[in-house]
Protein backbone atom coordinates (compact mmCIF):
# COMPACT_ATOMS: atom_id res chain seq x y z
CA UNK A 1 0.00 0.00 0.00
CA UNK A 2 0.67 3.73 -0.14
CA UNK A 3 0.84 6.04 2.60
CA UNK A 4 -1.75 8.76 2.06
CA UNK A 5 -1.54 12.39 2.90
CA UNK A 6 -2.00 13.26 6.62
CA UNK A 7 -4.51 15.61 7.92
CA UNK A 8 -3.02 19.37 8.29
CA UNK A 9 -2.58 19.04 12.32
CA UNK A 10 -0.88 21.82 14.85
CA UNK A 11 1.00 19.17 16.16
CA UNK A 12 4.43 17.07 15.71
CA UNK A 13 3.86 17.14 12.00
CA UNK A 14 3.55 21.31 11.90
CA UNK A 15 7.16 22.05 14.24
CA UNK A 16 9.11 25.04 13.41
CA UNK A 17 12.77 25.91 13.63
CA UNK A 18 13.36 27.18 17.27
CA UNK A 19 16.57 29.03 16.60
CA UNK A 20 18.05 26.47 18.59
CA UNK A 21 21.48 26.40 16.40
CA UNK A 22 22.68 30.17 17.27
CA UNK A 23 26.29 30.20 17.87
CA UNK A 24 26.68 33.67 20.03
CA UNK A 25 25.53 33.99 23.03
CA UNK A 26 22.65 35.83 23.15
CA UNK A 27 19.29 33.88 21.62
CA UNK A 28 17.01 35.53 21.57
CA UNK A 29 13.92 33.44 21.08
CA UNK A 30 15.41 31.67 24.25
CA UNK A 31 13.33 33.08 27.24
CA UNK A 32 15.37 32.03 30.56
CA UNK A 33 14.04 32.95 33.50
CA UNK A 34 16.29 35.12 36.17
CA UNK A 35 14.71 33.21 39.04
CA UNK A 36 17.58 31.24 40.20
CA UNK A 37 15.64 29.14 42.77
CA UNK A 38 14.93 27.15 40.44
CA UNK A 39 18.41 26.27 39.83
CA UNK A 40 20.14 23.91 42.14
CA UNK A 41 16.97 21.90 43.33
CA UNK A 42 15.78 21.21 39.84
CA UNK A 43 16.80 18.51 39.37
CA UNK A 44 15.63 17.09 42.71
CA UNK A 45 18.40 14.67 45.52
CA UNK A 46 15.65 12.76 46.42
CA UNK A 47 15.02 9.12 45.29
CA UNK A 48 11.40 8.92 43.58
CA UNK A 49 9.47 6.05 46.01
CA UNK A 50 8.83 3.12 44.50
CA UNK A 51 4.91 3.29 42.68
CA UNK A 52 3.15 -0.37 42.25
CA UNK A 53 2.08 -0.37 38.47
CA UNK A 54 -1.01 -2.04 39.55
CA UNK A 55 -2.55 1.20 41.00
CA UNK A 56 -2.04 3.04 37.80
CA UNK A 57 -3.33 0.42 35.34
CA UNK A 58 -5.99 -1.20 37.53
CA UNK A 59 -9.34 -1.32 35.23
CA UNK A 60 -7.81 -0.47 32.28
CA UNK A 61 -8.63 -4.01 30.41
CA UNK A 62 -12.09 -2.99 31.12
CA UNK A 63 -12.24 0.35 29.70
CA UNK A 64 -10.38 -0.67 26.43
CA UNK A 65 -13.24 -3.25 26.17
CA UNK A 66 -16.06 -0.91 26.47
CA UNK A 67 -14.76 1.59 24.20
CA UNK A 68 -13.82 -0.81 21.75
CA UNK A 69 -17.36 -2.50 21.94
CA UNK A 70 -18.89 1.05 21.77
CA UNK A 71 -17.20 2.39 18.86
CA UNK A 72 -15.80 -0.94 16.86
CA UNK A 73 -12.42 -0.15 17.00
CA UNK A 74 -10.93 -3.87 17.75
CA UNK A 75 -9.63 -3.73 21.55
CA UNK A 76 -6.00 -4.77 20.77
CA UNK A 77 -5.49 -1.78 18.17
CA UNK A 78 -6.70 0.71 21.28
CA UNK A 79 -4.27 -1.24 23.48
CA UNK A 80 -1.43 -1.12 20.95
CA UNK A 81 -1.85 2.34 20.15
CA UNK A 82 -2.07 3.46 23.87
CA UNK A 83 0.95 1.19 25.18
CA UNK A 84 3.36 2.92 21.94
CA UNK A 85 2.36 6.60 22.86
CA UNK A 86 2.57 6.11 26.98
CA UNK A 87 3.15 2.80 28.02
CA UNK A 88 -0.58 3.06 29.18
CA UNK A 89 -0.02 5.53 31.78
CA UNK A 90 -2.16 8.69 32.62
CA UNK A 91 -0.43 11.72 31.25
CA UNK A 92 -0.37 16.00 30.74
CA UNK A 93 1.99 16.97 28.02
CA UNK A 94 4.37 20.13 27.68
CA UNK A 95 6.07 21.80 25.21
CA UNK A 96 9.35 20.23 23.87
CA UNK A 97 9.98 20.85 20.56
CA UNK A 98 8.21 24.87 19.29
CA UNK A 99 5.30 24.12 17.38
CA UNK A 100 4.24 20.58 19.36
CA UNK A 101 0.85 20.63 20.78
CA UNK A 102 1.11 18.94 24.60
CA UNK A 103 -0.41 15.25 24.60
CA UNK A 104 -3.13 14.29 27.01
CA UNK A 105 -4.43 10.99 29.01
CA UNK A 106 -3.29 7.47 28.31
CA UNK A 107 -4.04 7.72 24.40
CA UNK A 108 -1.55 11.03 24.14
CA UNK A 109 -4.46 12.91 22.13
CA UNK A 110 -3.21 16.14 20.88
CA UNK A 111 -4.16 19.15 18.56
CA UNK A 112 -7.02 18.83 16.43
CA UNK A 113 -7.47 15.20 17.73
CA UNK A 114 -7.88 15.87 20.87
CA UNK A 115 -11.03 18.40 20.05
CA UNK A 116 -12.41 16.39 17.35
CA UNK A 117 -12.15 13.27 19.87
CA UNK A 118 -14.13 15.28 22.03
CA UNK A 119 -17.19 16.43 20.14
CA UNK A 120 -17.62 12.80 19.25
CA UNK A 121 -18.27 11.71 22.66
CA UNK A 122 -19.90 14.89 23.52
CA UNK A 123 -17.48 15.74 26.14
CA UNK A 124 -15.61 18.60 27.64
CA UNK A 125 -11.92 18.96 26.84
CA UNK A 126 -11.17 19.07 30.41
CA UNK A 127 -12.74 15.30 30.45
CA UNK A 128 -11.09 14.20 27.58
CA UNK A 129 -7.55 15.48 29.25
CA UNK A 130 -7.87 13.86 33.16
CA UNK A 131 -10.79 11.41 32.27
CA UNK A 132 -9.27 7.83 31.44
CA UNK A 133 -12.44 6.51 30.41
CA UNK A 134 -13.02 9.66 28.14
CA UNK A 135 -9.70 9.95 27.11
CA UNK A 136 -9.80 6.11 25.40
CA UNK A 137 -13.46 6.77 24.33
CA UNK A 138 -12.34 9.91 22.17
CA UNK A 139 -9.39 7.98 20.76
CA UNK A 140 -11.69 5.10 19.99
CA UNK A 141 -14.26 7.70 18.36
CA UNK A 142 -11.38 9.35 16.06
CA UNK A 143 -9.87 6.55 14.93
CA UNK A 144 -13.58 5.06 14.01
CA UNK A 145 -14.03 8.25 12.23
CA UNK A 146 -10.93 7.62 9.81
CA UNK A 147 -11.30 4.18 9.36
CA UNK A 148 -14.96 4.98 8.07
CA UNK A 149 -13.08 7.60 5.89
CA UNK A 150 -10.85 5.03 4.58
CA UNK A 151 -13.47 2.69 3.98
CA UNK A 152 -11.27 -0.72 6.10
CA UNK A 153 -12.54 -3.85 7.01
CA UNK A 154 -12.43 -2.82 10.87
CA UNK A 155 -12.06 -7.02 11.86
CA UNK A 156 -9.12 -7.44 9.97
CA UNK A 157 -6.57 -5.93 12.50
CA UNK A 158 -3.84 -5.12 9.80
CA UNK A 159 -6.25 -2.99 7.85
CA UNK A 160 -6.16 -0.63 10.51
CA UNK A 161 -3.12 0.74 9.92
CA UNK A 162 -3.68 3.98 8.14
CA UNK A 163 -6.03 4.67 10.73
CA UNK A 164 -3.88 4.69 13.09
CA UNK A 165 -1.02 6.57 10.89
CA UNK A 166 -3.92 9.43 10.42
CA UNK A 167 -3.91 9.67 14.34
CA UNK A 168 -0.10 9.37 14.93
CA UNK A 169 0.86 13.04 13.31
CA UNK A 170 4.03 12.18 12.09
CA UNK A 171 5.16 13.24 8.94
CA UNK A 172 8.71 11.74 8.40
CA UNK A 173 8.02 8.46 6.28
CA UNK A 174 10.67 6.20 7.81
CA UNK A 175 9.63 7.14 11.64
CA UNK A 176 5.67 6.76 10.54
CA UNK A 177 6.66 2.92 9.13
CA UNK A 178 8.89 2.86 12.46
CA UNK A 179 6.43 3.44 14.35
CA UNK A 180 3.14 1.46 12.78
CA UNK A 181 5.57 -1.44 12.37
CA UNK A 182 7.59 -1.56 15.63
CA UNK A 183 5.90 0.83 17.78
CA UNK A 184 2.19 0.03 17.32
CA UNK A 185 1.94 -3.33 15.59
CA UNK A 186 4.89 -4.61 17.62
CA UNK A 187 2.99 -4.44 21.19
CA UNK A 188 0.79 -6.71 19.19
CA UNK A 189 2.85 -9.27 17.94
CA UNK A 190 4.68 -9.08 20.69
CA UNK A 191 1.91 -8.71 23.53
CA UNK A 192 2.44 -6.56 26.68
CA UNK A 193 1.87 -7.89 30.20
CA UNK A 194 2.11 -5.17 33.28
CA UNK A 195 1.96 -6.65 36.30
CA UNK A 196 1.67 -5.30 40.09
CA UNK A 197 4.23 -5.37 42.43
CA UNK A 198 2.75 -8.87 43.76
CA UNK A 199 3.82 -10.14 40.24
CA UNK A 200 -0.04 -10.34 39.06
CA UNK A 201 -1.13 -9.12 35.37
CA UNK A 202 -2.44 -5.77 35.94
CA UNK A 203 -3.05 -4.99 32.23
CA UNK A 204 -2.40 -7.18 29.56
CA UNK A 205 -2.48 -6.96 25.68
CA UNK A 206 -2.28 -10.66 24.47
CA UNK A 207 0.47 -11.57 21.73
CA UNK A 208 -0.96 -12.24 18.39
CA UNK A 209 2.34 -12.89 16.29
CA UNK A 210 0.33 -13.46 12.43
CA UNK A 211 -0.87 -9.74 12.77
CA UNK A 212 0.80 -7.58 10.07
CA UNK A 213 0.10 -4.26 8.83
CA UNK A 214 -1.43 -3.02 5.70
CA UNK A 215 1.27 -0.70 5.51
CA UNK A 216 4.51 0.25 3.66
CA UNK A 217 7.40 -1.77 4.89
CA UNK A 218 10.53 -0.82 6.38
CA UNK A 219 13.02 0.64 3.72
CA UNK A 220 16.56 -0.01 5.45
CA UNK A 221 18.17 -3.14 5.08
CA UNK A 222 20.23 -3.22 7.78
CA UNK A 223 20.81 -0.71 11.43
CA UNK A 224 24.16 0.78 11.10
CA UNK A 225 25.47 1.34 14.56
CA UNK A 226 26.08 5.10 15.86
CA UNK A 227 29.63 6.84 15.04
CA UNK A 228 29.82 7.22 18.62
CA UNK A 229 28.37 5.03 20.34
CA UNK A 230 28.09 1.22 19.31
CA UNK A 231 24.70 0.42 21.38
CA UNK A 232 22.77 2.47 19.05
CA UNK A 233 21.21 2.95 15.59
CA UNK A 234 22.10 5.49 13.04
CA UNK A 235 19.74 8.11 11.99
CA UNK A 236 21.42 11.30 10.94
CA UNK A 237 20.17 14.05 11.29
CA UNK A 238 20.74 17.16 8.68
CA UNK A 239 20.03 19.70 11.82
CA UNK A 240 23.60 20.36 13.05
CA UNK A 241 26.02 22.79 13.03
CA UNK A 242 30.04 23.07 14.26
CA UNK A 243 30.90 23.95 17.83
CA UNK A 244 32.83 26.88 18.48
CA UNK A 245 36.61 26.49 19.21
CA UNK A 246 38.52 26.79 22.55
CA UNK A 247 36.54 26.12 25.79
CA UNK A 248 33.14 27.30 25.11
CA UNK A 249 33.00 24.42 22.31
CA UNK A 250 34.08 21.40 24.82
CA UNK A 251 31.44 19.14 26.32
CA UNK A 252 31.37 19.87 29.92
CA UNK A 253 27.36 18.69 30.38
CA UNK A 254 25.34 16.01 29.39
CA UNK A 255 21.64 17.21 29.07
CA UNK A 256 18.60 15.27 30.41
CA UNK A 257 15.37 15.72 27.96
CA UNK A 258 11.87 14.14 27.39
CA UNK A 259 10.79 14.19 24.03
CA UNK A 260 6.74 14.74 25.08
CA UNK A 261 5.82 11.61 22.56
CA UNK A 262 6.46 8.19 21.00
CA UNK A 263 10.10 7.34 20.07
CA UNK A 264 10.02 6.72 16.88
CA UNK A 265 7.88 10.01 16.34
CA UNK A 266 10.79 12.18 18.41
CA UNK A 267 13.74 10.71 16.65
CA UNK A 268 12.08 11.17 13.11
CA UNK A 269 11.01 14.80 13.68
CA UNK A 270 14.62 15.28 14.96
CA UNK A 271 15.72 13.87 11.85
CA UNK A 272 13.99 16.12 9.71
CA UNK A 273 15.49 19.04 7.73
CA UNK A 274 12.52 20.86 8.39
CA UNK A 275 11.82 20.85 11.82
CA UNK A 276 15.16 23.05 12.78
CA UNK A 277 15.56 21.19 15.94
CA UNK A 278 17.92 18.17 16.82
CA UNK A 279 19.30 16.05 19.76
CA UNK A 280 22.36 13.61 20.00
CA UNK A 281 20.50 10.63 20.92
CA UNK A 282 17.23 9.58 21.52
CA UNK A 283 16.10 6.46 24.09
CA UNK A 284 13.14 4.42 23.50
CA UNK A 285 10.36 3.99 26.27
CA UNK A 286 12.01 0.78 27.58
CA UNK A 287 15.62 1.28 26.57
CA UNK A 288 15.44 -1.52 24.20
CA UNK A 289 16.79 1.25 21.26
CA UNK A 290 18.74 3.91 21.20
CA UNK A 291 19.08 6.28 17.85
CA UNK A 292 22.25 8.91 17.42
CA UNK A 293 21.08 11.81 15.45
CA UNK A 294 24.51 13.88 15.69
CA UNK A 295 28.10 13.28 15.86
CA UNK A 296 29.13 14.42 19.55
CA UNK A 297 31.63 16.47 18.26
CA UNK A 298 29.00 18.38 16.58
CA UNK A 299 26.64 20.74 17.78
CA UNK A 300 22.91 19.57 18.19
CA UNK A 301 20.18 21.55 18.56
CA UNK A 302 18.65 20.92 21.55
CA UNK A 303 17.92 23.39 24.52
CA UNK A 304 16.82 27.11 23.58
CA UNK A 305 18.93 28.88 26.24
CA UNK A 306 21.95 30.77 27.27
CA UNK A 307 24.15 30.12 30.13
CA UNK A 308 23.08 30.99 33.64
CA UNK A 309 25.42 29.54 35.82
CA UNK A 310 22.82 30.53 38.83
CA UNK A 311 21.01 28.00 38.33
CA UNK A 312 22.99 25.63 38.38
CA UNK A 313 24.74 25.59 41.86
CA UNK A 314 27.28 28.93 39.90
CA UNK A 315 29.00 26.16 38.44
CA UNK A 316 31.25 26.33 35.21
CA UNK A 317 30.50 30.42 35.25
CA UNK A 318 32.56 30.93 32.57
CA UNK A 319 30.27 29.59 30.13
CA UNK A 320 27.70 32.51 31.21
CA UNK A 321 26.07 34.01 28.13
CA UNK A 322 26.55 31.06 25.75
CA UNK A 323 24.24 29.01 23.75
CA UNK A 324 23.92 26.08 25.97
CA UNK A 325 24.12 24.09 22.44
CA UNK A 326 27.91 24.92 22.16
CA UNK A 327 29.32 22.79 24.92
CA UNK A 328 26.74 19.80 26.32
CA UNK A 329 25.32 16.47 24.61
CA UNK A 330 21.78 16.28 24.23
CA UNK A 331 19.88 12.84 25.09
CA UNK A 332 15.87 12.68 24.46
CA UNK A 333 13.85 10.28 26.55
CA UNK A 334 10.68 8.94 25.03
CA UNK A 335 8.03 9.76 27.49
CA UNK A 336 6.76 12.56 29.04
CA UNK A 337 8.24 15.09 32.09
CA UNK A 338 4.18 14.36 33.70
CA UNK A 339 4.88 10.56 33.79
CA UNK A 340 4.73 8.83 37.21
CA UNK A 341 6.89 5.83 35.92
CA UNK A 342 10.25 5.23 34.24
CA UNK A 343 10.93 1.47 32.68
CA UNK A 344 14.14 0.67 34.58
CA UNK A 345 15.94 -0.60 31.57
CA UNK A 346 15.32 3.26 29.85
CA UNK A 347 17.48 4.24 33.09
CA UNK A 348 19.93 1.61 32.71
CA UNK A 349 20.70 2.11 29.49
CA UNK A 350 20.05 5.78 29.34
CA UNK A 351 22.90 5.51 32.67
CA UNK A 352 25.51 3.39 29.91
CA UNK A 353 25.03 6.31 27.20
CA UNK A 354 25.73 8.85 29.89
CA UNK A 355 28.75 7.16 31.19
CA UNK A 356 29.89 6.42 27.59
CA UNK A 357 29.71 10.43 26.71
CA UNK A 358 31.31 11.37 29.97
CA UNK A 359 34.76 9.05 29.75
CA UNK A 360 34.66 10.27 25.79
CA UNK A 361 34.75 14.36 27.00
CA UNK A 362 35.73 14.46 30.44
CA UNK A 363 32.34 15.13 31.84
CA UNK A 364 32.35 15.47 35.44
CA UNK A 365 29.89 12.53 36.78
CA UNK A 366 27.56 15.16 39.26
CA UNK A 367 24.36 16.71 39.41
CA UNK A 368 25.95 19.82 38.08
CA UNK A 369 26.79 18.16 35.09
CA UNK A 370 24.27 16.03 34.24
CA UNK A 371 21.31 18.06 34.34
CA UNK A 372 17.69 18.44 33.28
CA UNK A 373 16.44 20.44 30.34
CA UNK A 374 14.12 22.28 33.50
CA UNK A 375 17.60 23.58 35.24
CA UNK A 376 19.13 25.08 32.82
CA UNK A 377 15.29 26.93 30.28
CA UNK A 378 13.37 26.74 33.85
CA UNK A 379 10.83 29.72 31.79
CA UNK A 380 9.81 27.30 29.72
CA UNK A 381 10.46 23.52 30.14
CA UNK A 382 10.60 21.18 33.39
CA UNK A 383 11.47 17.65 31.78
CA UNK A 384 12.47 15.63 32.55
CA UNK A 385 9.86 15.90 35.63
CA UNK A 386 9.25 15.15 38.80
CA UNK A 387 9.52 11.45 38.74
CA UNK A 388 12.98 10.87 37.11
CA UNK A 389 15.16 8.89 39.71
CA UNK A 390 18.14 11.42 39.67
CA UNK A 391 19.50 9.99 42.81
CA UNK A 392 20.08 6.40 41.26
CA UNK A 393 20.73 7.26 37.84
CA UNK A 394 23.96 9.03 38.42
CA UNK A 395 24.41 6.36 41.08
CA UNK A 396 24.36 3.97 37.95
CA UNK A 397 26.36 6.08 35.82
CA UNK A 398 29.19 6.25 38.02
CA UNK A 399 28.60 2.24 38.29
CA UNK A 400 29.04 1.67 34.81
CA UNK A 401 31.72 3.92 34.64
CA UNK A 402 33.56 2.31 37.34
CA UNK A 403 33.70 5.37 40.03
CA UNK A 404 31.94 2.81 42.31
CA UNK A 405 31.63 -0.68 42.86
CA UNK A 406 29.44 -2.02 40.35
CA UNK A 407 26.56 -3.99 40.61
CA UNK A 408 26.30 -7.96 40.68
CA UNK A 409 26.35 -9.05 37.15
CA UNK A 410 23.55 -11.21 37.18
CA UNK A 411 24.85 -13.23 34.06
CA UNK A 412 28.61 -13.23 34.17
CA UNK A 413 30.62 -14.74 31.15
CA UNK A 414 33.28 -16.70 32.87
CA UNK A 415 36.75 -16.98 31.34
CA UNK A 416 37.03 -18.32 27.54
CA UNK A 417 33.44 -17.80 26.62
CA UNK A 418 32.12 -15.47 24.20
CA UNK A 419 28.78 -13.88 24.68
CA UNK A 420 26.88 -11.82 21.55
CA UNK A 421 24.44 -9.98 22.94
CA UNK A 422 21.56 -8.15 21.31
CA UNK A 423 22.56 -5.01 22.43
CA UNK A 424 25.43 -3.69 20.50
CA UNK A 425 27.02 -2.09 23.66
CA UNK A 426 27.24 -5.14 25.38
CA UNK A 427 29.69 -6.12 22.94
CA UNK A 428 33.05 -6.31 22.63
CA UNK A 429 33.55 -5.27 18.99
CA UNK A 430 36.57 -7.12 18.52
CA UNK A 431 34.97 -10.67 18.86
CA UNK A 432 31.27 -10.23 19.22
CA UNK A 433 28.85 -8.03 16.69
CA UNK A 434 24.86 -7.99 15.50
CA UNK A 435 23.32 -7.82 12.96
CA UNK A 436 19.52 -7.24 11.89
CA UNK A 437 17.89 -5.77 9.21
CA UNK A 438 15.14 -2.94 9.98
CA UNK A 439 12.64 -5.73 9.98
CA UNK A 440 13.40 -6.84 13.15
CA UNK A 441 11.76 -4.81 16.01
CA UNK A 442 13.37 -4.01 19.59
CA UNK A 443 11.77 -4.32 22.36
CA UNK A 444 12.30 -5.16 26.79
CA UNK A 445 8.59 -6.06 27.07
CA UNK A 446 9.12 -9.68 27.99
CA UNK A 447 11.30 -10.02 31.51
CA UNK A 448 13.89 -12.39 31.11
CA UNK A 449 16.02 -11.09 28.95
CA UNK A 450 19.51 -11.54 28.85
CA UNK A 451 21.50 -7.93 28.41
CA UNK A 452 19.21 -5.14 28.31
CA UNK A 453 16.14 -6.31 25.33
CA UNK A 454 15.44 -8.67 22.63
CA UNK A 455 14.74 -8.45 18.74
CA UNK A 456 12.09 -10.15 17.41
CA UNK A 457 10.35 -10.93 13.84
CA UNK A 458 7.86 -12.55 12.69
CA UNK A 459 8.28 -15.99 10.28
CA UNK A 460 8.47 -15.67 7.20
CA UNK A 461 9.51 -17.54 3.82
CA UNK A 462 12.35 -14.88 3.45
CA UNK A 463 16.00 -14.72 4.36
CA UNK A 464 16.23 -12.31 7.01
CA UNK A 465 18.03 -13.40 9.77
CA UNK A 466 19.75 -11.61 12.78
CA UNK A 467 23.28 -12.56 12.89
CA UNK A 468 25.00 -13.28 16.08
CA UNK A 469 28.67 -13.07 14.89
CA UNK A 470 32.23 -14.32 17.31
CA UNK A 471 35.52 -14.19 16.41
CA UNK A 472 38.05 -16.98 17.24
CA UNK A 473 41.53 -16.60 16.75
CA UNK A 474 42.11 -20.26 15.85
CA UNK A 475 40.36 -23.31 14.71
CA UNK A 476 38.30 -24.91 17.30
CA UNK A 477 35.05 -27.09 18.31
CA UNK A 478 32.65 -25.13 20.13
CA UNK A 479 29.58 -25.04 22.19
CA UNK A 480 27.14 -22.90 21.35
CA UNK A 481 24.41 -22.02 23.55
CA UNK A 482 21.02 -19.73 22.75
CA UNK A 483 19.02 -17.50 25.59
CA UNK A 484 15.36 -15.90 24.84
CA UNK A 485 11.88 -15.12 26.33
CA UNK A 486 9.69 -17.31 26.02
CA UNK A 487 6.16 -17.62 25.09
CA UNK A 488 2.84 -18.70 23.71
CA UNK A 489 3.62 -16.46 20.51
CA UNK A 490 7.15 -17.95 19.94
CA UNK A 491 7.92 -20.16 17.26
CA UNK A 492 8.38 -23.92 18.45
CA UNK A 493 11.09 -24.50 15.47
CA UNK A 494 13.13 -21.01 15.74
CA UNK A 495 15.94 -21.94 13.40
CA UNK A 496 19.33 -21.38 14.58
CA UNK A 497 21.85 -21.65 11.60
CA UNK A 498 25.25 -21.58 12.06
CA UNK A 499 28.39 -21.17 9.71
CA UNK A 500 32.00 -20.96 10.20
CA UNK A 501 34.16 -18.31 8.57
CA UNK A 502 34.55 -19.75 5.48
CA UNK A 503 30.69 -19.36 4.95
CA UNK A 504 30.47 -23.20 5.34
CA UNK A 505 26.58 -24.10 7.25
CA UNK A 506 27.45 -26.42 9.38
CA UNK A 507 24.56 -26.84 11.38
CA UNK A 508 21.04 -26.03 11.69
CA UNK A 509 19.04 -26.36 15.07
CA UNK A 510 15.46 -26.07 15.56
CA UNK A 511 14.53 -24.66 19.14
CA UNK A 512 10.98 -24.20 20.56
CA UNK A 513 11.05 -20.72 22.02
CA UNK A 514 7.33 -21.10 23.53
CA UNK A 515 9.20 -23.14 26.69
CA UNK A 516 12.61 -22.60 28.40
CA UNK A 517 12.69 -18.80 28.58
CA UNK A 518 14.96 -16.70 30.59
CA UNK A 519 18.12 -19.31 30.33
CA UNK A 520 20.50 -20.76 28.19
CA UNK A 521 19.60 -23.17 26.46
CA UNK A 522 22.56 -25.81 24.56
CA UNK A 523 21.93 -25.88 20.62
CA UNK A 524 25.01 -28.25 19.97
CA UNK A 525 29.00 -28.49 19.47
CA UNK A 526 29.87 -27.27 15.51
CA UNK A 527 33.29 -26.85 14.37
CA UNK A 528 34.76 -23.20 13.42
CA UNK A 529 37.03 -22.02 11.68
CA UNK A 530 39.50 -19.06 12.85
CA UNK A 531 38.03 -15.61 12.36
CA UNK A 532 34.26 -14.15 12.25
CA UNK A 533 31.90 -17.21 12.42
CA UNK A 534 27.78 -16.51 13.08
CA UNK A 535 25.59 -18.07 14.11
CA UNK A 536 21.70 -16.95 12.49
CA UNK A 537 18.72 -16.65 13.74
CA UNK A 538 15.94 -17.38 10.52
CA UNK A 539 12.31 -16.15 10.07
CA UNK A 540 12.06 -19.22 7.84
CA UNK A 541 9.88 -21.25 9.82
CA UNK A 542 6.31 -22.08 9.68
CA UNK A 543 4.02 -18.81 9.52
CA UNK A 544 2.24 -16.74 12.73
CA UNK A 545 4.60 -17.02 15.07
CA UNK A 546 7.58 -14.83 16.37
CA UNK A 547 11.09 -15.80 16.66
CA UNK A 548 13.25 -14.30 19.28
CA UNK A 549 17.11 -13.41 18.56
CA UNK A 550 18.01 -12.36 22.07
CA UNK A 551 21.78 -13.54 22.88
CA UNK A 552 24.30 -16.64 21.94
CA UNK A 553 26.63 -18.05 24.19
CA UNK A 554 30.09 -19.40 22.40
CA UNK A 555 32.16 -21.77 24.85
Amino acid sequence: MTIRPLRILTSLALLVPACYGDDQPADSDADVGADSTAGDEAAGDEEVPEIDPGTQVGGLDDEFRDAADEFGVPMPILQAVSYAETQWQMIVGEAEFEGQEPAFGVMALRGEHLGLGAGLIDASLDEVKTDRRSNIRAAAAVLRSYADDLEIDRDDLGAWAPAIASMSDIAVEDALINYIHHDVYGAIQGGITVLDLAGAPAAQLSPEASVTPDFASPSDPTLAAGPDYSGSIWRPSPNYSARPSGTVGKVKMVIIHTCEGNYSGCWGWLANSQSGVSAHYVVKEDGSEISQLVRESNKAWHIGATYDCDLNGKQECALEGYNCNNFTVGIEHAGFASQKTWNANLINQSAKLTCDISKAHGVIRDKYHIVAHGKLQPATRTDPGANWPWTSYISKVNEYCGAQPPAPNPNPVPSGEIVVDSNASNNDPAKAKITVSANWTSTASTPGYYGSGYWFANTAPISDGAEFSFYLAADATKTIDAWWTSGTNRSTAAPFVVFDSAGTKVGTVNANQQVNGKKWNQLGAFKFKKGWNKVVVSRWAAEGFVVIADAIRVR
